[in-house]
């Protein structure tokens, strides 16, 4: 549906005929099992206490089933929650899902006020949060640098190798801790993160990532905790201090490149990266779990490894496949800049318009496929069939602009890590290819049984390969 303006007439006040709203019980339905889980498990940084009652009690499950329950009493909507003092308005059909995403950040924009509210803890001047020529600025220097429009980046030899010695170093303590857990995984995975980012010289800065971590620890309430400026004050300057250095190899040295301007605040476009890849990390180790769980594909895996084309192909689907799964951003939140049109009526300026993506990701009523690992489900370009609304990435104007980049590293380090280890999942474990997979995963407590592969490792070739290509 193409946007129209409302009519004002300056005498009678706005002429609209707004959309349904949801009953006062139903509002109240939805924030119990739909809003009030999601915010507990932590939008920022995820909560490993209530990830673990989230995944016992399956929130994301009944939160889906709400859903459905919403959509069959009220229609495709969008309906407005009865909530005082904000318009808060449930999107519910994937047409109107691909209208808003392709049309932010105007009238949607990214700025939401929950949205500010939470990321001015640690960026406040990042893109996602920007509105006009700042956005505008910020956009085009995340696209640069983080090069968007290329599937595998400039640097990405240089990725490669950190990825391989980290992944090496990694499989050498799990086999003499006896596994592999979150712990051990999350250390490496950011060891990665910040080699990548910055270059060798953050490789062991662990003081960094608690930095982050608490600001995002703070984020996780928004507006309802204080803002801790020294800290933040503090990270910037650190992560200044590595951009100075600008060290080859690294997307510091990328930025280097990059014409920045008043306006760009390079420092808080990373702390942007650094949070995102925090949720990469997430999903390629639930990816390890798909493939410890699933042996046929383990077994195309290995197979597409030992080619040493360069090319992962099959990897990098069962990455999309594991954030169609469980989507790490769980609320695409957007707010209306001015009135809008909507076939059943108009939704005013400043009303925040919230996209639970675990709905359309795994509503069985629509996809036949919800509850199955079906990594064939993705193609080349890391896009689903029939994809509206399966958006891991967001889509539209306001895509992530980290998307290339993200799946790059992390099949590439599940490539790494499989060259490497033979993993098996430990019991209890909930995912069992016989039975429809959980709704929500607690990556936390997943743990692998770890045995060394005795042949010479393929990531090494592969390095090559992509180095030549």
């Amino acid at each position: 549906m193409t946007d129209t303006f409302i009519k004002q007439d300056t005498s009678r006040g706005l002429i609209e005929n707004t959309v349904p709203s949801v009953s006062v019980l139903d509002t109240l339905a939805v924030i119990a099992d739909i809003i009030l889980p999601t915010l507990a498990k932590g939008i920022i940084m995820r909560r490993p206490f209530v990830m673990r009652v989230a995944e016992r009690f399956q929130f994301d499950r009944r939160a889906i089933r709400r859903m459905q329950t919403i959509r069959a009493e009220y229609g495709a909507g969008p309906l407005l929650l009865r909530i005082p003092g904000r318009d808060l308005a449930l999107i519910l059909d994937p047409q109107q899902v691909r209208r808003v995403l392709e049309n932010s950040p105007y009238p949607f924009a990214t700025a939401t006020k929950e949205k500010r509210a939470a990321l001015a803890h640690f960026e406040p001047k990042t893109a996602l949060i920007s509105t006009g020529p700042e956005r505008q600025e910020r956009r085009r220097y995340n696209e640069t640098v983080l090069e968007s429009d290329r599937k595998i980046h400039d640097q990405a030899a240089a990725f490669l190798w950190i990825i391989h010695a980290e992944a090496e170093r990694l499989c050498w303590s799990a086999r003499k801790v006896g596994e592999l857990n979150w712990t051990l995984f999350s250390e490496a995975w950011f060891r990665v993160v910040r080699r990548v980012v910055f270059g060798d010289a953050a490789s062991d800065d662990d003081l960094l990532s608690s930095m982050m971590a608490k600001l995002r620890r703070s984020a996780n309430w928004a507006f309802l905790a204080p803002q801790r400026h020294t800290l933040r004050r503090e990270l910037l300057r650190r992560i200044q201090g590595y951009l100075e250095r600008a060290e080859p190899g690294s997307l510091a040295g990328a930025m280097s490149q990059v014409h920045a301007t008043a306006l760009t605040a390079p420092e808080q476009q990373v702390t942007q990266w650094l949070f995102a890849f925090d949720a990469a990390g997430m999903t390629t180790y639930r990816s390890l779990g798909l493939l410890a769980s699933h042996p046929d594909y383990a077994r195309e895996v290995r197979a597409e490894i030992s080619t040493n084309s360069g090319q992962l192909t099959l990897t990098r689907r069962v990455v999309s496949e594991s954030l169609r799964l469980w989507p790490t951003t769980p609320l695409i939140l957007r707010e209306t800049t001015r009135t809008t049109e909507w076939e059943t009526g108009t939704l005013r300026a400043n009303t925040e318009l919230i996209i639970f993506t675990p709905f359309f990701h795994r509503d069985d009523e629509r996809l036949s496929y919800a509850d199955r690992f079906t990594p064939e489900l993705w193609d080349d370009s890391d896009r689903a069939r029939d994809s509206y609304p399966i958006i891991p990435f967001s889509d539209g104007p306001a895509t992530c602009p980290g998307r290339n980049l993200v799946m790059f590293l992390t099949s590439s380090t599940i490539a790494a890590i499989l060259s490497h280890t033979r993993l098996s999942l430990k019991r209890p474990t909930p995912l069992i290819p016989a039975l429809p997979l959980p709704a929500t995963l607690n990556h936390f407590t997943l743990r692998f049984g770890v045995a060394e592969i005795p042949s010479q490792s393929s990531v090494d070739s592969f390095a090559l390969a992509q180095r030549r290509s």
